[in-house]
């Protein structure tokens, strides 16, 4: 009996997980292809997502109530700022925005508070008597903030907020003035984007070596679309770029009205 009992119960073990498996692997595939409609980016509804959020989050989340159960999350982070726990904190962006990788509000405040509050604090805190671990946890902030946009845009390649989020941390955080212009110039080239990123994109352009001219080209143009575009941090920037570029009196712009 037990010689039969035995592979009988290997044969019934073995077509359960056939079952199972014919079961679920068209229920994989079905969510595999909503995630690629949807967009996901890559963000997967698998274990990892679970461990986050817990059995009943996960579940919710299949259900489809993501997008409350992000908001939840989100109110948890900020109290996790209020609190200073940092790690605590990204842990939730990173469940938040695998959530809901489409609500650009949400990459664009995860991104800030690693990149300023996190590293500001981290570079202030007094416990930690090395300066050179205090700068160290400030560059790992900066790096989590940076990795947040560059995330949210690969989610959302179509917008230009977080390119634009992007270049002003590559300008202020980094000192990337060549990242930086090209950040600025991607989120540019959107025709919602507010024509003040078009003069980032430029004066960043001056500030990286060997870009000089192309920074004095970009201005030239904007400067020749009339007055709406004029500033006196334009026409100094232009003056500074002839001055460099040593362009003759008679080659420089001709400035034809002083900016108030």
């Amino acid at each position: 009996m037990t010689r039969i009992l035995v592979p009988f119960r290997n044969l019934a073990a073995v077509l359960l997980l056939g079952v199972g498996g014919a079961v679920l692997l068209p229920w994989q595939a079905s969510l595999h292809k909503q995630e690629i409609d949807a967009h996901f980016g890559g963000i997967p509804m698998n274990l990892s997502l679970r461990e986050q959020v817990g059995q009943s989050g996960f579940l919710a989340a299949l259900s489809g109530f993501r997008s409350p159960l992000a908001a939840c999350l989100w109110i948890e982070a900020h109290t996790a700022w209020e609190n200073t726990e940092w790690g605590r904190m990204q842990s939730l962006f990173n469940t938040v925005t695998t959530l809901q990788p489409h609500t650009l509000l949400y990459w664009d405040i995860a991104a800030w508070h690693m990149a300023w509050n996190a590293s500001t604090a981290a570079l202030q805190d007094t416990r930690q008597q090395s300066q050179l671990l205090r700068e160290r946890a400030r560059s790992q902030y900066i790096a989590l903030g940076r990795d947040f946009l560059e995330r949210g845009i690969r989610n959302n390649p179509d917008k230009y907020l977080l390119y634009e989020r992007l270049g002003i941390l590559l300008r202020d955080k980094e000192k990337d003035h060549a990242g930086a212009a090209e950040a600025f110039a991607k989120a540019a080239s959107f025709p919602d984007a507010p024509a003040y990123i078009r003069r980032f994109a430029a004066y960043e352009s001056a500030l990286a070596p060997g870009r000089e001219r192309e920074a004095y080209d970009r201005l030239h143009a904007l400067y020749d679309e009339g007055q709406k575009t004029w500033s006196p941090s334009m026409i100094s920037r232009i003056r500074a770029l002839e001055e460099k570029l040593g362009i003759s009196q008679e080659q420089r712009m001709k400035i034809s009205a002083p900016v108030r």
